[in-house]
C-alpha cells in the first residue's frame, strides 16, 4: 500500500513516450472527417429510401390481393343475390334488376356524400405511405 505513493524509475518515461506518440500521428483533417460523415449519411439515406420503398411495395401488393379478392366475393355474392332475388320473384331478370337497382341506390348514397368518404381514404394512404 505505501508503495503507491512512490515513483519507479522510468515511469515518467512511459507517460512521456506515450504522449509523445500520440501527438506524432496528426489528427484527421476536418475536410476529411466531413467528407466520411457526408458519405455516411448518403449510404443510411439510401437505406431508408430503399426500406420505405420496399415497406410500400409490398404493402401495396398485400392491398391489391385483398381488394382484388374482395372484388371477386362482392361480384360472386351479387350474382347469388340476384339468382336468389329472382327464385323469389319466379324470374331471374328481376333478381338481376333488383341488384342493379341496390347498386344504382349505393351509388347515389356514395355520389351525394363523396367528401365525407373522401377524407378518411385519403388519412389512410397518408397514413400508409409515413408509417415508420
Amino acid at each position: 500500500m505505501w508503495l503507491r505513493g512512490l515513483k519507479t524509475p522510468g515511469s515518467g518515461l512511459k507517460i512521456k513516450q506515450k504522449m509523445a506518440d500520440e501527438k506524432e500521428t496528426p489528427p484527421q483533417p476536418i475536410l476529411d472527417q466531413l467528407r466520411d460523415y457526408a458519405e455516411t449519411r448518403i449510404k443510411l439515406a439510401k437505406y431508408q429510401a430503399i426500406e420505405g420503398g420496399t415497406s410500400i411495395a409490398a404493402s401495396l401488393i398485400a392491398d391489391v390481393v385483398v381488394v382484388m379478392s374482395m372484388v371477386l366475393a362482392f361480384i360472386f355474392a351479387s350474382f347469388t343475390l340476384a339468382f336468389y332475388l329472382g327464385s323469389l320473384f319466379g324470374a331471374d331478370w328481376m333478381g338481376f334488376g333488383c341488384v342493379a337497382i341496390i347498386y344504382l341506390i349505393i351509388a347515389l348514397a356514395i355520389k351525394f356524400n363523396k367528401r365525407a368518404i373522401e377524407k378518411p381514404i385519403v388519412n389512410a394512404f397518408i397514413q400508409k405511405i409515413f408509417k415508420n
